[in-house]
């Protein structure tokens, strides 16, 4: 396996405005912006892990034309102190080396204390010309309102499971590897929203593959997903009112250690399936090349079988269940009262 196939998230991050995915209100702003010549001295980028903050930072600072040389990018969960920001303080006074522009990228900016925000709203306040500040964060509620109100702000959104599912395609593709849609599909679930971990994904599986094609087993043996038939038995289950089905797969799934968010997020989309292709002939179409053979099979008798336990008050069912099995103190808990609940 070549070094390059273990950096796939660097290997195939953007670096232009063309290239970024899923935040196309931002491009749009930034990219108005630049044309304009309207630049702030201060920008906040908020949002989830792996939405491309960072990135999108380094494209801007490329935008405006500032080289690697004044471009400075500080991880305030290891340089959090008030000692770290006056240092800053006293750097942003110094002329940029051959830009126009000293661009400073704060990364997860929300993990400064007290003292060092103060620090940091003084230079906010009343920053140099030459200097652009580019604050990201994780947990917006976190920072001072002093702070967010001097920054021009921008929250990321996360990606559509449609475009990481495109993303793992492509990338794929540019790697040598053939994938089944499936695999794809499950790849992107997994990656919950974030580009960098759905790279991170993408690089176990091909990294553990024997050959160029990946069927969707190999994701499953990988990631460590609970099998298609667990997922299918659980919904069986509560489709047919047969409560010892779906209580023997959720044993099986914890037997084999599965994650138990993995679990209810693989059966929602399952049942947000079946429920799509029982209204919209159209959608059946999309979702047949979504899911493995067996698997549509499964969707659609399920979604044909007008006595089946499966409404949308299932899927009400199942989204509480998603927020609660994270906090139980017997994991599978949550998933058996609701399995009990639906066959009521």
């Amino acid at each position: 396996m070549t070094k390059e196939h273990t950096v796939l998230y660097r290997k195939y991050r953007p670096s232009n405005f063309k290239e970024v995915l899923g935040q196309d209100h931002i491009v749009k702003a930034l990219g108005g912006a630049i044309n304009l010549g309207n630049i702030s001295h201060a920008y906040l980028f908020a949002g989830t892990r792996g939405t491309g903050k960072t990135s999108i930072a380094r494209i801007f600072a490329n935008e405006i034309k500032t080289t690697e040389n004044d471009i400075y990018e500080i991880d305030a969960a290891s340089n959090r102190g008030i000692d770290d920001i006056r240092e800053l303080r006293d750097s942003v006074n110094i002329l940029p080396f051959e830009s126009q522009y000293k661009v400073y990228i704060i990364d997860e900016v929300h993990m400064l204390t007290k003292e060092a925000f103060n620090a940091l709203l003084k230079t906010l306040e009343e920053p140099p010309k030459h200097v652009i500040f580019i604050l990201a964060t994780t947990e917006i509620e976190k920072l001072p309102d002093t702070i967010v109100s001097r920054c021009q702000t921008f929250q990321f959104k996360k990606p559509s499971q449609k475009i990481l599912k495109d993303l793992v395609l492509d990338v794929a593709k540019k790697e040598g590897f053939r994938l089944e849609p499936a695999s794809a599909d499950l790849i992107a679930l997994l990656g919950d929203g974030s580009f960098r971990d759905t790279h991170g994904i993408l690089q176990k599986v091909i990294s553990s593959s024997a050959d160029k094609t990946i069927s969707i087993e190999e994701v499953e043996i990988v990631t460590g997903a609970p099998k298609a038939r667990l997922v299918n038995d659980f919904i069986f289950g509560i489709a047919n009112k047969d409560i010892e089905t779906g209580l023997k797969a959720i044993d099986r799934a914890v037997e084999n250690n599965v994650d138990m968010k993995v679990f209810v997020r693989l059966i929602l989309n399952k049942l947000r399936a079946i429920l799509l292709v029982r209204f919209s002939k159209d959608m059946a179409k999309q979702i047949e090349g979504e899911l493995s053979e067996d698997d549509f099979k499964f969707v659609q008798e399920l979604a044909d079988n007008k006595e089946a336990n499966i409404s949308s008050e299932t899927i009400k069912e199942m989204l509480e269940v998603g927020e609660k099995v994270g906090k139980a103190f017997i994991r599978q808990l949550p998933l058996e009262l609701a399995l009990v609940k639906l066959n009521s």
